[in-house]
């Protein structure tokens, strides 16, 4: 038979049935300690709550999250509705679709099908290397044994998922002038991987740019400037994206980060996180790939501060207000610090415009009853305010807002210009490009090892609680010191308080320009956060491929433990969401107990009066993306520079 014969809308039908064949195909199996979507959990609705206030219009555009093989009655079904197949994401057991609003109910009625979601639109959120301790560890042996010298990120790929990255820039080549670009590849349908917006080139320089040849003796260097660069343009020539659009791009990196040697995803952009991440698309797309070994890395958002008067007084702090997928756990969602221009790292606090956890988005029972999730983010900061950093060639940021572009002494040539950005947009890449360099000093770590070492070694901001520092600012110097002695023979099979190092531990002290230190010593976990040294000395379980740190403890209405299976003995568990003291963490005075972040997230409602500010649903957006985010924030300090 000659397929080409048939009709077209049986050709239709036939390719949708094999991408959803191959959809299923692709669906893994959570180990029990990761498949926490059951739990005795009656949802009452698959379908989002946001895309129920849709469903009045004609046709919609929908995610749809399979767990099982499709039916014969899912397939007639898509060929009686007029189904359009927009995307699939054989990868990660996801479907793009088109189709009229009545076939929803009916679509969500399948046993097969696990959720229904709307397919939101996205925006970007949002001298480093001296001030994050990058540089004092630039000339430490990044292989054991001393095979290799330098801390930059060499051999390790990170990819970017953003507006697209300009390649010609000085920063992104080598010193042989050899784009350090390895692939770039559009999925915003523009057939372009340039950078029209800006917002990428920026975000990939804070990562990995290497700024030693454009004669300002590496001002403006990111975190790895060795570190290979993979651009997926997931953000249209405004800045703005589509929910379908990200797992398209991050498909494609589960599919192919082993030829392109990519250990890190960086996601400075975001949605409003109204479903829980146990359902929502981005957020389970995210733990497919930590689970399959990448670091991914997300933004926390900017919306730490009321503007515009319409939800309460201007400058009033906002809680809850951390986006998709910055709320999933398996994620190392970062917010901003603000150095001040400084190097020096005693004045420094959180920025202003940085949001603050808890997460909450939500899932309803069948009472009626909504849950937050309730997770403590982010998980650490790190500087976001004014950074300077490369600049695409007209781009629409600076054709827009000339104010952005920085006066770099001489540098005018398009491959040399650089501008400013501030936000957890810029934020984030700081800590993408401190994962790779962990990864370069030991490729063996998992992506929860790199997270617990990144927590662990940061330095506590006095005066800022854990909802808006997570585990403190980021110390690179510290963090590489740690990754460097873990064991390189850890495995599934590894005894939970078994030695995690290979030699005696490092001081748990770092000087970076002058000052001197304590590491904080503490990790978020979900709805805690637990401190101690063996976090750092002895194995957990929670390390391993599969697991949420968050997995460590054990969570009962109004109280939780460490779990002795997971955990080894010695780590306690923190008082309660706590004020830093500028020391290691333990014994701060309390700014939340626990009682209030757990209880399924019922006890702590929206709109409720915190000591300092109010707790609103991060489905309120209050920032408008990239000019008030990112682009003239309210910080105060002057650009970043060595």
């Amino acid at each position: 038979m000659r397929t080409h014969g048939r009709p077209h809308s049986t050709r239709k039908a036939l390719s949708l049935a094999l991408a959803i064949s191959l959809c299923c195909a692709g669906i893994l199996v959570q180990r029990a300690a990761a498949a926490d979507n059951d739990g005795g959990e009656r949802r009452a609705d698959k379908v989002s709550s946001d895309l129920r206030g849709h469903m009045a219009h004609g046709r919609v555009s929908v995610i749809i999250q399979l767990k099982s093989t499709a039916s014969a009655r899912l397939l007639t079904l898509l060929r009686r509705s007029g189904i359009r197949l927009r995307g699939q994401f054989t990868a990660l057991g996801a479907l793009a679709l088109e189709l009229p609003a009545p076939a929803i109910d009916e679509l969500a009625s399948l046993p097969e099908v696990e959720s229904v979601s709307r397919d939101r639109e996205l925006f970007s959120s949002g001298h480093v290397t001296a001030t994050t301790g990058a540089e004092a560890v630039r000339r430490l042996p990044a292989v054991k044994g001393g095979a290799v010298s330098g801390v930059d990120g060499a051999g390790v790929g990170i990819a970017v998922l953003d507006s697209g990255v300009y390649s010609e820039h000085v920063a992104l080549r080598d010193a042989a002038g050899r784009r350090r670009l390895a692939f770039a590849k559009d999925f915003t349908g523009e057939n372009s991987a340039a950078d029209p917006y800006g917002h990428g080139t920026h975000v990939a320089s804070a990562a990995a740019g290497d700024d030693r040849f454009s004669g300002r003796a590496g001002a403006f260097a990111g975190l790895a400037p060795a570190a290979s660069l993979v651009s997926l343009r997931v953000l249209d020539a405004r800045g703005r994206g589509r929910v379908s659009w990200v797992l398209d791009a991050l498909n494609w990196v589960k599919l192919n980060a082993q030829r392109y040697h990519v250990r890190v995803v960086n996601l400075s952009l975001g949605a409003p996180a109204i479903d829980s991440y146990k359902y929502d698309p981005l957020c389970k797309a995210v733990r497919s790939l930590v689970d399959a070994g990448l670091v991914v890395v997300a933004a926390a958002g900017n919306d730490g501060r009321l503007t515009g008067g319409k939800h309460g007084p201007d400058g009033t702090k906002a809680y809850g207000l951390i986006h998709a997928p910055g709320n999933e756990p398996s994620a190392i969602t970062v917010g901003a610090s603000n150095t001040f221009g400084t190097d020096d790292r005693r004045d420094d606090g959180v920025a202003n415009f940085s949001s603050r956890g808890p997460t909450r988005a939500f899932w309803t029972d069948e009472s009626g009853a909504r849950h937050y999730d309730n997770l403590v983010k982010p998980d650490l900061v790190a500087p976001g305010n004014k950074l300077v950093y490369a600049e695409a060639v007209d781009n629409y940021l600076v054709t827009s807002h000339p104010q952005l572009h920085f006066n770099a002494h001489g540098a005018d040539a398009a491959a040399r210009r650089v501008m400013y950005l501030s936000g957890t947009s810029v934020s984030a890449p700081v800590v993408a490009g401190a994962a790779a360099l962990l990864l370069q000093v030991n490729p063996r770590l998992t992506p929860n090892m790199v997270k617990m070492i990144l927590m662990y070694t940061a330095q506590p901001l006095a005066g800022f609680n854990t909802l808006e520092q997570g585990a403190g600012q980021l110390n690179v110097e510290g963090a590489v010191r740690l990754a460097q002695r873990v064991r390189t023979d850890l495995s599934e099979r590894t005894a939970v308080g078994a030695p995690l190092l290979s030699s005696a531990p490092p001081a748990a002290q770092s000087t970076v320009e002058g000052y001197s230190f304590g590491w904080g010593r503490g990790v978020t976990m979900n709805r805690g956060f637990v401190t101690g040294r063996e976090l750092a000395e002895r194995y957990q379980k929670v390390y391993g491929a599969g697991y949420l740190l968050g997995d460590g403890l054990e969570e009962g209405l109004d109280s939780q433990r460490v779990n002795p299976s997971l955990m080894s003995s010695g780590i306690m568990l923190g008082d309660g969401i706590v004020y830093s003291d500028s020391t290691e963490w333990g014994g701060e005075s309390v700014f939340l107990p626990w009682g209030i972040m757990l209880g399924d997230g019922i006890v702590l409602g929206d709109q409720i009066i915190l000591g300092d500010g109010i707790v609103y649903s991060d489905g309120i957006v209050y920032s408008d993306g990239i000019v008030l985010g990112d682009a003239a924030p309210r910080g105060d300090d002057t650009p970043h520079m060595r």
